[in-house]
């Protein structure tokens, strides 16, 4: 599979980070500084519905971990990516074409809102990820393991940021991570009780 196809991928988004509830990066256009002076975050995807092609990538999940030492805007980031173990060779390929920023659409835009100094890998690996109601969760066994909740603001409804700059959605549910660690290569952190968002996210391209 050499050159880009046409693709399409759906499905639920969180992401838990450092900062404390509310991230500056998010009404700043990731200008601000991280209320602790650098970014250390997860972004977890779970595509509902996708193809790359003919390739189908229903129920597939990948997972980002990115560091970034000051502004995430200013770049100088590291990135991990972790893909589901169970996507079968072509899946692979299809997977590492879209994240690779190769086939168009927001992967390869991203670089331009967070620019990325250092790839530290993709890996393969048992993924698990669950949504429901306004709670998410995602395990990597042995790796990570993310849980946020969301935040009530008026009786029975979660609050909610509207119109902002991000590449999951432009409406974002607002959370506080319940329980997260993470350590692989030279990271470990500890997430619990930092800021947390929540959506369904839709991709596309060329």
């Amino acid at each position: 599979m050499t050159t880009a196809q046409k693709w399409h991928i759906s499905g639920q988004y969180f992401e838990n980070c450092n900062c404390d509830v509310l991230c500056p990066c998010i009404y700043s256009n990731y200008q601000a500084t991280p209320t602790h002076g650098h970014c250390d975050a997860i972004l977890a995807f779970n595509i509902d519905e996708g193809n790359y092609g003919d390739v189908s990538l229903d129920g597939l999940s990948f997972v980002m971990a990115l560091q970034t030492p000051g502004p995430m805007g200013e770049g100088n980031a590291k990135l991990a990516v972790y893909v589901d173990e169970n996507a079968e060779s072509q899946q692979r390929e299809s997977m590492g074409m879209i994240l690779g920023g190769q086939a168009g659409g927001m992967p390869a835009m991203l670089p331009d809102i967070i620019p990325i100094s250092e790839m530290l890998g993709i890996k393969f690996a048992p993924i698990i990820f669950n949504a429901e109601d306004n709670d998410r969760h995602l395990e990597i066994p042995g790796v990570m393991d993310v849980n946020v909740a969301g935040l009530e603001g008026a009786p029975g409804q979660t609050v909610h940021l509207d119109n902002v700059l991000h590449p999951a959605n432009t409406r974002l549910g607002v959370a506080r991570g319940t329980n997260t660690t993470y350590k692989d290569y030279d990271f470990d952190w500890d997430n619990s009780g930092k800021n947390g968002h929540f959506a369904p996210f839709e991709w596309s391209g060329p």
